[in-house]
This record gives C-alpha cells, sequence and structure tokens, in this order.
C-alpha cells in the first residue's frame, strides 16, 4: 500500500543526497583525497576521481539544499537530516571507489549496482538515527535513483562533464 509519508521521507533525503553526489561533478578537481597512497595490495586507496576540492563542495552544496529543503517544507530539522544526508552521500561513494579499487576497477569504469546506489546507502545509513527509514520509503528512493542517476550521468556526459556515458 503506498503510504504519502515513505514518498516525504524519500524525498527528504534524496534532495541533498543527490546534490551532495553530483556536485564534485561540477566543482571537484585538483588534490585527490587519498593524495596518492597505495595499500599492500598497491592499488590506490580511492583514486584519483575522488578529490578534497569535490568532497567539499558537495558537503557545502548538499547543506545548502538542505537549508532550502527545510525552508520549502517549513520544517528547521530537515536541516540537519540534509546535512547529514549529504555527508552520507558523499562517504558512501568513497566507500564504493574504496570497493572498486580493491577489485581492480579502474576509476570511471562502472560497476553495476554500486555506482548507482553506494551514495543512497551511505546516505540512509548516516540519516537513519535521525530520521528513521522505512522500507517503502527505502524503496521509493532506490527505484527513483537508479534511472535518475543514469539520466544524469548521460546529461553529464553529453555536456562534456563525464568522460565515459556510465
Amino acid at each position: 500500500m503506498f503510504d504519502w509519508n515513505d514518498l516525504l521521507i524519500a524525498v527528504y533525503i534524496a534532495i541533498p543526497t543527490y546534490v551532495a553526489n553530483s556536485t564534485p561533478v561540477l566543482l571537484g578537481g585538483g588534490e585527490p583525497i587519498d593524495r596518492g597512497r597505495r595499500l599492500l595490495d598497491g592499488r590506490r586507496i580511492l583514486g584519483s576521481n575522488k578529490t578534497i576540492r569535490g568532497f567539499i563542495s558537495g558537503l557545502i552544496c548538499g547543506m545548502i539544499a538542505a537549508v532550502a529543503e527545510a525552508a520549502l517544507f517549513v520544517d528547521g530539522s530537515l536541516v540537519l537530516v540534509g546535512a547529514t544526508a549529504s555527508l552520507g552521500a558523499l562517504l558512501g561513494d568513497l566507500g564504493g571507489a574504496f570497493v572498486k579499487r580493491r577489485m581492480d576497477i579502474a576509476p570511471g569504469n562502472p560497476l553495476l549496482i554500486m555506482d548507482q546506489l553506494d551514495f543512497v546507502f551511505g546516505a540512509v545509513l548516516l540519516t537513519y538515527p535521525l530520521l528513521p527509514i522505512s522500507a517503502g520509503a527505502f524503496l521509493i528512493l532506490v527505484a527513483a535513483t537508479v534511472p535518475i542517476h543514469l539520466t544524469a550521468n548521460a546529461i553529464a556526459y553529453f555536456l562534456g562533464l563525464k568522460k565515459r556515458l556510465w
């Protein structure tokens, strides 16, 4: 049964999460977070595409989106939820990059499901103590994220912001 509250919770998490995750494509670059370091397996920790500027700009823009969302929904508690979702999204994306490096997948190369949802999982995990998410809200978020993420990647590719379609 569809529940409007599930949809609202999914939106509350999605807006700052999507903004935080997409901002590094636009404003990233510069010094990699891992600074070129490698683990004992000889592989980079995160890779060149995960940069300090991208992380910070993603966090700031996600927080701005959280403030706008709180104003739109007239709920000040959404500032903390959105800021936490933004941080979770960025950490989830870093976790995905870490896993891909361990699997010897080069930066920019695809890993289905992980590429589309790692940032959502990070956002949901970090925000859960502040805004518990039901199974219905989680399913809405996942179902919406995959096509939105694929479409955003295609747009970024055609605009020359990404080197690969995925």
